[in-house]
């Protein structure tokens, strides 16, 4: 596992070496064959996740909102979202909001799976970061960009703490800038 070029600088990088420690590795979930990232080590670890939240909420910019992605990118999304001054917006699984905008159904490496954006929560025009946990093979992070663009947001960028580099997930966001802090 390697730190990505987006870090900032020798401190946070010392930082990292925590956050790096804590991710651990999960053979065979969640199917046979799978090697599972398990970052949830470091949401437990309160200085871990400090560096984390610290190091995306650098990279928010002049967004207006950040927007966290189901379920993982929740926890992580409203973090950075205080960190930055912003608010936070959920893209839900489907079937989770009362109210919904839009929605799109994108394929997994095993599967479908349909995200829905909540109702009156993203202006036309607003500036937008969205954070999520993991990029792998980026299906779930181009479907929620393709939502808010939908609602007419400018998608300024994504921000994740893994990239799964071979997956090859970055070439599906193009042209919008993908900030990744940890690739393996």
């Amino acid at each position: 596992m390697s730190l990505h070029g987006d870090i900032r600088d020798a401190e946070a990088e010392r930082s990292f070496d925590r956050v790096v420690g804590l991710v651990r590795d999960v053979t065979d979930y969640p199917s046979p064959g799978i090697l599972f990232r398990d970052i949830t080590p470091v949401l437990a670890d309160a200085e871990a996740f400090a560096t984390v939240t610290t190091e995306l909420a650098s990279l928010v910019g002049e967004a207006d909102v950040v927007v966290g992605v189901e379920a993982r990118g929740f926890l992580i999304g409203a973090a950075v979202a205080i960190v930055a001054g912003t608010g936070i917006v959920p893209i839900r699984k489907a079937g989770k909001l009362p109210r919904v905008a839009s929605s799109r159904t994108y394929d997994l490496e095993y599967g479908t799976a349909t995200l829905e954006l909540p109702a009156d929560t993203v202006a036309r025009g607003a500036r937008v970061f969205v954070v999520d946990d993991v990029l792998a093979t980026g299906g779930t992070a181009a479907a929620a960009c393709a939502l808010l663009a939908d609602a007419g947001a400018d998608v300024l960028g994504l921000g994740v703490l893994l990239e799964l580099a071979a997956l090859g997930g970055r070439d599906r966001l193009a042209p919008i800038p993908v900030h990744t802090l940890l690739s393996v």
